[in-house]
């Protein structure tokens, strides 16, 4: 059995995700499922965008989107094709304040997606040029430097980064929810989406 120090630090997080999920608003959940559903039914693109372990999250969505048959892409990568009007972009930032994550955010509502951010803060820079937030519960204070990237350039580590790894618990658990539901509200079975993941990996 795992003791010690590792063992505390999960059951803390266990019960944190716990706790965190019933102040989610049940409305940004459901106006989110139906942004998703609508986009799926007329053809648009979803992009997803975080930077950091909020990235990976961001990233992981993006997967299991794929397997259920939307058209996802990830802001970054080579293959991305450009954003359209109407298209949806998933931004992922537990601060709402990551300069890389509020720039593409901006561009895209100047191109007229519609942004959903996934924050701690719907006053943020990125909360502030969203069309919906859906608040995750995670950090009770903001880093020193606000930006990850200038963060991880500049060797900053912050006392308080257990804070940041539990908005990102807490979200990646929180979008897996929205996978079953999606799923359930699709009638999309396991086995179909295990027909649509990568057979080399």
């Amino acid at each position: 059995m795992v003791s010690g120090p590792t063992r505390d630090a999960v059951i803390q997080i266990v019960d944190y995700v716990s706790k965190a999920i019933e102040l989610i608003s049940d409305s940004e959940k459901d106006s989110m499922i139906d942004l998703l559903l609508n986009a799926r039914k007329e053809g648009r693109r979803i992009f997803v965008v975080g930077a950091g372990r909020s990235g990976l999250v961001a990233k992981a969505f993006a997967m299991r989107l794929t397997h259920m048959g939307f058209d996802v892409y990830v802001i970054g990568e080579t293959i991305t094709p450009p954003m359209r009007r109407d298209d949806i972009l998933l931004a992922v930032s537990g601060s709402g304040r990551t300069k890389t994550v509020v720039a593409v955010a901006e561009t895209a509502r100047s191109i007229g997606a519609r942004v959903v951010a996934i924050t701690t803060y719907p006053d943020s820079p990125l909360g502030r040029v969203s069309d919906l937030v859906v608040r995750i519960p995670g950090r009770t204070k903001l880093a020193v430097e606000e930006d990850y990237i200038v963060r991880q350039v500049r060797g900053l580590h912050e006392p308080l980064a257990p804070l940041g790894t539990l908005f990102e618990v807490t979200t990646m658990i929180f979008l897996d929810g929205i996978v079953v539901e999606l799923m359930h509200k699709l009638g999309i079975t396991e086995e179909e989406m295990k027909e649509k993941h990568a057979n080399i990996e």
